[in-house]
Order: C-alpha cells, then structure tokens, then sequence
C-alpha cells in the first residue's frame, strides 16, 4: 500500500482541491514510520526525572525535546492537553509551539482533549482543534461521545472539511468506564457498541481508512464489542500502564491491522538523551509490527 503524499492536514489530495482525508494520511503515516503514536505526557514527575523545573521554562523544553528527538521517525504524536493548560496561557503557548513543529517535521498530531459538549460549545471546541486558521489546529483529537454520538456532529463535520480525524472514547480502560459504556441501550447493545456502529457508519465505503476512530484501552482483557468500524483504533496503555504490543492481537482480532498503540512514560522515561529516546520507539515498532505482521521491520522507519 502506498502512503500518502500530503502527510499535513488541510493540504490538497492529488488531483482534487479537497484536503487528503485524516485516513489516508495516518494509513501513509503508520506504513511508512511504523504504527505507533509517542504520547507527550509532561506530569510533573516527568520533569523532575528529566533535571527540568515544573514550570513553562521546563515544560517547553521537555515537549520541544521530544519532538525534536521523534519529529521525523514517528508517525504521531499525541499531546495531552491538560498538562499544558496546567500553566494557564504559558502552558497553552509551549503546546502551540510543540503542535507546529511536529507538523512541520511530517509527523500527525493528534491532540488529546476529550473535548465533548452541544450545540454551538462542541461548534467552539472543533474550530479551535480542527479549524486550519487556529494556532492549535491539529490533524486529529479526541472526544467524548457521552452526551449522545449526534453531539459530536460539529466535530465530525469540521475534521471532514479540514482533512483532519476525530477518535472517539468507546472503550476505555479505567474500571469507571464500564458504568457508561458496558451499560445495556434499548436495543441490547451495549453503549460502547451503539458508539462502535456509529463511527463505523462514518466511515462506510471510505478507503484505505476512514477518518473517525475509536478510543479502546490496551489493558482492556476483551473488547466484548465488534471493533470493525473501518477507522483506526487509538489504544493507549502499552508501556507503563501495563499493556504490551503481544497483547494486541487477543484484544483486537481480525482489526489489529488499523490499531494504533500509544505509548508514553515508557518511552519519556529515556529522555533527555535523544538517542535513547529515539532507541526506544524504534524497539516499540518493532514489537508492534511483529504483534501485528509477525514480523519486525524497524528499517521502515524514516530517517536515521
């Protein structure tokens, strides 16, 4: 399969002046860098650890580091916004500053915010996510579907209009997560599964990938829902939360091909050094591709 040509969300498709969708951008993405997405999660201990202060000074440097180290090997990286606000507008600056540059070295960014509201709030929340013309513009985030699928509608029609994709949480691994989404609908489904279909209603007929994905948790033991949602499955946890790439293909079956593992402290803990940073992702891929294709192919990964 080709990757794609446009990696940058809201740059034309070939032949067409429509952006190339999310879809095949991360289908290129994760075929040609490998198929795993670096978290940039500065908690403060992280900080700590790396010889940094817990301040802006400290986090800038902690998330320019990272991307500077992984911008041109790693297919997408997946900022946590909540430990940039933490620092108020100083905070939100470093991350613009960190989206920008990893867009800039041809990686994804997928910014994880777990927006989620109605009406004209989630209108807000998608043009300063997935509007080209915002300095947080990005080529995907995540929300949260919990006020009903259809309240996402803003979302999933600006990340069409811009190229960019939506993951949305469907099975998460926290145990509180099963009160919501292991609960029973009217129609005996469950709500996870009722989230499931209506993203791989999205995505129907879209190749090599649609651009709406779900969120399902690593350390999940069984899905116990139907994962064929034609999008890519977003599982964080692998690493430090417990889960490994020799766990994936139990949990996601026949969909292990469109997974996307997350990994974060397991690979920050390497920094500052950039070479050790780079080492580990590297031997993640690896063990991702081997999980997946049984085979590891760390060579297919760009640059040097």
């Amino acid at each position: 399969m080709t990757g794609s040509t446009n990696p940058q969300a809201g740059a034309p498709g070939p032949g067409s002046g429509q952006p190339e969708p999310f879809g095949a951008r991360l289908r290129g993405a994760m075929d040609t860098r490998g198929p795993l997405c670096v978290g940039i999660d500065p908690h403060a201990r992280l900080l700590t650890d790396w010889g940094l202060s817990d301040d802006p000074g400290g986090l800038e440097r902690f998330a320019l580091t990272v991307v500077d180290a992984l911008g041109e090997h790693t297919a997408v990286f997946k900022p946590q916004s909540a430990f940039f606000e933490r620092f108020g507008s100083r905070g939100v600056a470093v991350l613009e500053k960190a989206v920008a540059r990893a867009r800039e070295a041809g990686a994804l960014v997928l910014m994880d915010a777990k927006r989620g509201d109605i009406g004209s709030t989630m209108a807000a929340y998608a043009a300063t996510y997935l509007d080209p013309g915002s300095p947080l513009f990005s080529d995907a985030l995540t929300v949260s579907p919990y006020l009903g699928f259809e309240s996402l509608r803003p979302a999933l029609d600006a990340a069409a209009a811009s190229g960019a994709g939506v993951f949305v949480l469907a099975l998460t691994s926290n145990p509180e997560g099963r009160q919501v989404q292991r609960a029973t609908a009217a129609d005996g489904r469950s709500v996870a599964q009722v989230m499931l279909d209506a993203i791989a209603a999205e995505n129907s007929g879209v190749r090599p990938l649609g651009s709406v994905g779900a969120v399902v948790g690593a350390t999940l033991t069984e899905a116990g829902a139907d994962l064929a949602v034609n999008g890519p499955l977003l599982a964080p946890g692998v690493g430090a939360q417990g889960a490994t790439p020799a766990d994936l293909p139990a949990l996601f079956g026949a969909a292990l091909p469109n997974v996307l593992p997350s990994v974060s402290r397991d690979v920050l803990r390497h920094g500052p050094d950039p070479v050790a940073l780079l080492k580990s992702v590297r031997a993640y891929v690896d063990q991702v591709r081997e999980a997946v294709t049984g085979t590891g192919e760390s060579s297919g990964i760009t640059g040097g």
